[in-house]
């Protein structure tokens, strides 16, 4: 397929721009009470939504600032110029341009670019994934207690999220829970073993689409929190894992759902 080849071209030429602009500090602005965006996101979006409609002018592309088009194309661009655009703004060198292709609502190709290590993360379906041309696999952790695993939370409405009930029973049960801010890098970092499972509520479709790929190709599992089937577009939460943990994982969020936690909150003292 010559979708890959060219969404690397693309990721690589996007994130310079964006190591560019980290370099210089830029502003910011909000698009709600805590959701930033820069000048960065929009010139990264611009590149990348021109370079696709170029090479692929029948295809749909959905972008996260609104800069895509729409098609009767079976094919479909997920596009996040600038995933971790907080962590971008305060100068916190974590972020990554990532672009994420379907085809009849399956994910066939997929790039997650992080400029600043220079790691490029690549996978097609059925041909594997990829770390800078190396071929990457998910972690052996066999064990819920051995495992490290990671979350997010959102930048807006995060007074509404469930999830600081997963966050605390899940790092009491593991090595602790990582935070990098990107669900791109997280969901790369899971592929390629750093990671052994990654979960979240609410993500965007641009958040995942290409990550999801690259932990199927590696050989991990992904699926919804309850185990049940993934949608990037549908589906209210994600579980991506190395396969070993998946079950452990599935029964644990079980527990949280249905209120029964296995260590309960400590108290604060004075």
């Amino acid at each position: 397929m010559p979708y890959l080849e060219k969404a690397v071209e693309i990721a690589r030429e996007a994130g310079a721009l964006l190591a560019n602009y980290f370099e210089r500090r830029v502003a910011v602005e909000l698009k709600g009470e805590f959701d930033v965006v820069t000048e960065a996101d929009r010139a990264s979006e611009k590149l990348v939504v021109e370079r696709l409609r170029s090479h692929f002018p029948s295809h749909a592309i959905v972008a996260e600032e609104g800069g895509g088009r729409e098609s009767s194309s079976e094919y479909r661009w997920y596009v996040d110029p600038l995933d971790g655009t907080t962590n971008f703004a305060h100068g916190f060198p974590i972020f990554n341009v990532t672009l994420g292709l379907a085809r009849a609502g399956e994910m066939i190709a997929g790039v997650v670019y992080d400029p600043i290590r220079q790691e490029l993360f690549a996978a097609e379906r059925g041909g594997g994934a990829y770390l800078n041309n190396r071929r990457i696999r998910v972690s052996g952790i066999q064990r819920l207690e051995d495992s490290l695993p990671c979350t997010g939370f959102p930048s807006r409405k995060r007074s509404q999220s469930v999830n600081i009930h997963f966050y605390y029973q899940l790092a009491m049960a593991t090595h602790g829970v990582r935070r990098t801010g990107s669900a791109a890098i997280d969901l790369a970092y899971v592929a390629c073993g750093r990671l052994d499972f990654f979960w979240e509520f609410g993500l965007s479709p641009w958040d995942m689409a290409a990550g999801t790929l690259l932990v199927e190709e590696a050989g991990g599992r992904v699926s919804d929190m309850n185990g049940g089937p993934h949608s990037v577009t549908a589906s209210e939460h994600l579980l991506a894992d190395n396969g070993a943990l998946h079950g452990q994982a599935v029964e644990i969020f079980g527990e949280i759902f249905r209120g029964q936690f296995r260590v309960p909150m400590p108290p604060i003292s004075a």
